[in-house]
């Protein structure tokens, strides 16, 4: 059977060697053995560095990679994880769009200033509120008492 060095599964894949090292060292991809000093590979590895690229292209942490894998080696993916991830995607893109547009809007907004355009400002309450953005939402406060009538 044919093994890889690091430098021949660096050059296929586009990884760098020192990123090699590390997912090896993160348990996500294993080693055969050595020639030399050098780490050989088994040839799968190129399918297991693929899947680990579109696992990070898609915003999953290294982690969450790692926990992809059964112990065999074999993707073992967990389609809750998946789902929870495409939702993430969805409010991200949603606000990236919401951002698009308010940008674009402000470069030909007519209004003598931009705390002046109803549009800027209706975004711009939205990223206080955390709408918009990575901030967290504040804890809330103790709700407030009901208003009572005044009497007549």
């Amino acid at each position: 059977m044919m093994h890889l060095d690091i430098s021949e599964v660096a050059q296929r894949s586009g990884v760098p060697a020192s990123a090699l090292r590390y997912y090896e060292e993160k348990g996500l991809i294993v080693s055969t053995g050595r020639r030399g000093l050098r780490r050989l590979f088994d040839p799968g590895v190129l399918e297991r560095l693929a899947l680990i690229a579109l696992g990070r292209t898609a915003g999953f942490s290294l982690d969450e990679i790692a926990r992809m894998f059964g112990a065999d080696g074999q993707p073992r993916i967990d389609r809750l994880m998946l789902t929870a991830k495409a939702d993430e995607l969805d409010r991200t893109i949603r606000n990236l769009s919401l951002m698009r547009d308010g940008l674009r809007h402000a470069a030909v907004c007519s209004a003598p200033s931009h705390m002046e355009c109803p549009k800027f400002r209706r975004i711009l309450r939205a990223a206080e509120s955390g709408v918009i953005g990575e901030r967290k939402k504040e804890k809330k406060a103790a709700p407030k008492p009901p208003r009572q009538k005044p009497e007549r």
